[in-house]
This record gives structure tokens, C-alpha cells and sequence, in this order.
């Protein structure tokens, strides 16, 4: 059997801020999103229509998110 290993401090400064920088972004990630459902249903309700989402307007938002992810990626080289 395996005795409980014991992680020494400097590794586990090594891992918080990769727990840090996963919350954050979940934060963020959640709040940009409410933010964007809350301007689409806004923008609905004034126009007095309910929100419809063309399958070409769905791969348009898909390009954008996925050239976002790219940029996101490329923070980390320098």
C-alpha cells in the first residue's frame, strides 16, 4: 500500500496559481456570457421579437469565439 505522500510547499505554490487562473477565468467566462445573453434578449425585447438564431449567425459566433480562444493562446508567447 501507498503511504500518503506528502507535497512539499514549493510545489504546492507551483499549483495555486493554476487553481487561481482556472477560477478567474470561470468567473469571467460566466459573467461575459450573462453579459451577452442579457444584451440579446434585450435587444429582442425592444425590437418587440423574440431572439432567433440563424445556423449561419451560430458559425459566425463559433469563427469569433474560436479566433478569441486563438488570441487567448498566444498571451502566453512571448
Amino acid at each position: 500500500m501507498q503511504e500518503n505522500a506528502i507535497i512539499p510547499v514549493e510545489d504546492q505554490a507551483d499549483e495555486s496559481w493554476k487553481i487561481q487562473t482556472l477560477v478567474i477565468g470561470g468567473v469571467l467566462g460566466m459573467l461575459v456570457g450573462l453579459g451577452g445573453a442579457y444584451l440579446l434578449t434585450k435587444r429582442a425585447e425592444q425590437k418587440g421579437t423574440h431572439l432567433s438564431i440563424t445556423p449561419g449567425k451560430g458559425v459566425q459566433l463559433g469563427v469569433l469565439l474560436a479566433g478569441l480562444m486563438r488570441s487567448i493562446l498566444s498571451l502566453g508567447e512571448d
